[in-house]
């Protein structure tokens, strides 16, 4: 497997300093297993009812301090990994969705780490992290119908040469390059601040690629441990 790795500008060290996050190639392979992540989604909601990970709390107030260091108010726009817990907290359970976006879904509640789960053949160049200026263009739905929306300058999104794939962060993904179990290339990252244990997130990075590997045998993978300070922008 050739190569793929996101980049991060530099710009973010200052907001979030230690900022690392383990990214993972996929070329996927036929489906063989449709209730893998199903599964996986169910123990891992029982797993944050009963309080875990111990670090959770530590790690989701961390990335809170994030957001606000970007301008977000993360009471109103949280993290993936917050906004996923606190409706299992709410809920006790989350429905089924996608058995790919069920197992990255089930990763991020069991290691309260935020994961996003993209459809690689979609983007144009490679993906980046950088600081919004606030023209680019990001696809969105509104009351059911697509719209296209700008991010605020001096937000931190993801993007690629066509625009933002996800905005403030992690908070909420793009229409164009979201993730089904049907699509051939896939990209995930899963992003974490040094509250969180970096075996943990290894094993984070673990539970999806095996369950991927359980899911359809045959898939291919490729993860590297990417950060703030050994990518260049």
């Amino acid at each position: 497997m050739s190569s793929m790795l996101p980049s991060i500008s530099p710009e973010l060290a200052r907001i979030a300093p230690g900022f690392r996050a383990l990214s993972i190639y996929v070329k996927a392979a036929p489906l063989c297993d449709l209730q893998v992540g199903e599964l996986a989604l169910k123990e891992a909601c029982q797993a944050v009812l009963d309080g875990q990970p111990a670090w959770a709390e530590n790690h989701l107030n961390a990335w809170g301090d994030v957001f606000k260091a970007f301008g977000a108010k993360p009471r109103r726009t949280p993290c993936s990994a917050e906004a996923l817990r606190k409706r299992v907290l709410r809920d006790g359970t989350m429905a089924a969705l996608d058995p790919v976006v069920d197992l990255y879904n089930a990763v991020s509640l069991r290691y309260a780490v935020p994961v996003g789960g993209e459809n690689f053949a979609a983007y144009s160049g490679l993906p980046r992290l950088v600081i919004a200026e606030g023209t680019e263009a990001f696809d969105a739905m509104k009351e059911g119908q697509p719209t296209v929306e700008s991010p605020e300058p001096g937000e931190v999104i993801w993007r690629d040469d066509i625009g933002v794939t996800c905005r403030r962060w992690n908070w909420r993904q793009g229409v164009r390059t979201r993730l089904s179990a049907a699509d051939k290339e896939m990209w995930f990252i899963l992003e974490s601040l040094p509250e969180m244990p970096l075996d943990e997130l290894y094993a984070a990075g673990k539970m999806l690629t095996d369950g991927l590997t359980q899911m359809m045998p045959g898939v291919a993978f490729e993860a590297t441990l990417v950060s703030v300070d050994s990518i260049p922008a």
